[in-house]
This record gives structure tokens, sequence and C-alpha cells, in this order.
């Protein structure tokens, strides 16, 4: 039975499914839904996410929507994902639905610019350091989780990189002394 996989790799939860789906050796077919050409709003997709979101999977005649649902469904359903993923421990899985809940409810709240696009991977290194430098437990997460993940992680981050880049731009261009104004603005501080 396929696994059928709709995300947008610009949707930090679009990227967490296929990086579990990567990590773990599970065979699917990754099917783009271009938010930005509003393709989740389709009555094509509706059938398979009514709430017009992704992540969504398709798994046999199983649909499932909501990445932590996914997340949950996956790591259960196929045979060979490792145990610390998702554990058959009761408690320890109580923890995992403990940190899944937390993230969603503070972690990405708090850290998005626009619709699913984390502003932790689109500024700049110096900006994303000064926002979360005092974080040092986030940053240890971020880096564990790269590490765990191997190539994964900088494969699916990767589209994030033009991303950046073009908002650089944009400010430029918006913004042409924004480097030297934000510096004034400091040292008059000092």
């Amino acid at each position: 039975m396929a696994l059928k996989v709709y995300v947008d790799r610009m949707s930090q939860p679009s990227r967490a499914i296929l990086l579990l789906c990567k990590v773990n050796g599970i065979e699917f077919e990754e099917v783009k839904i271009e938010l930005a050409k509003s393709e989740h709003r389709s009555s094509e997709f509706a059938g398979i996410a009514c709430i017009h979101q992704v992540p969504a999977i398709v798994h046999g005649d199983f649909k499932l929507f909501e990445s932590h649902a996914i997340l949950i469904y996956v790591a259960s359903a196929f045979p060979g994902v490792a145990d610390h993923w998702y554990p058959a421990d009761v408690q320890k899985r109580a923890k995992i639905h403990s940190v899944l809940d937390w993230h969603h409810s503070n972690l990405r709240q708090h850290f998005l610019l626009e619709k699913d696009v984390s502003f932790r991977n689109v500024v700049d290194e110096e900006d994303r350091d000064r926002i979360l430098g005092p974080h040092k437990r986030i940053l240890k997460w971020i880096e564990n989780v790269r590490n765990a993940t191997g190539p994964y992680f900088d494969e699916l981050h990767s589209i994030l990189l033009h991303v950046r880049e073009k908002l650089k731009e944009r400010r430029s261009k918006l913004l042409p002394n924004y480097e030297e104004e934000n510096t004034k603005h400091w040292m008059d501080f000092s």
C-alpha cells in the first residue's frame, strides 16, 4: 500500500513529515502542493484535507491531515521505525505528545513570519543568533535534530536559502540604508 505525502517544502510541518519518512527509509510519493499558487484550496485537495492545509497523507483508503497526527501515524504504521521516534512505552509516548503540543502551542506560534515560514530559516545568521541566542536549549535542540537526521535536514531546508536571499534583496530595495541605520540606532543607545 503506497503512502502519498502532500506537502509544500516551504511548510515546516511538511518538512517534518518528509524528514521522518526519509530518515526511516519509508517509501512514499511526494505530491507537491504549492501554497503560493493556492493549490491547497482546490476541490481535489479538499477531498484529501478538508481544512485545506498541508501536510496531508493518503495511505491506501486512509486519509489524514495535521502534522502531529501524521507523525504519530507514520511512526506507528510502518515497521522498522526506530522506537525513539515514537516509543512503545506509554509514559515515553506521553512525553512525546507533551513536546509536540508544546511545539505547536508555543514555539511555532511565536516564531512564524508568514504561514508556515519560520523566521529562523529566513533571517540572517547574525539576526537569528541575536534573537535565539538567549535560548540555548532551543539552539541545542535544532542542532540535535540536524545531527540526528543526517543529510536530509539540510536537503529539506535548502528551499529556504532561496527565500532568505529573496528577502535580503527585497529588504535592500525597500530599506537601502537598513544596515547603516540599524547600526546607528544601536550605537546611539550605547
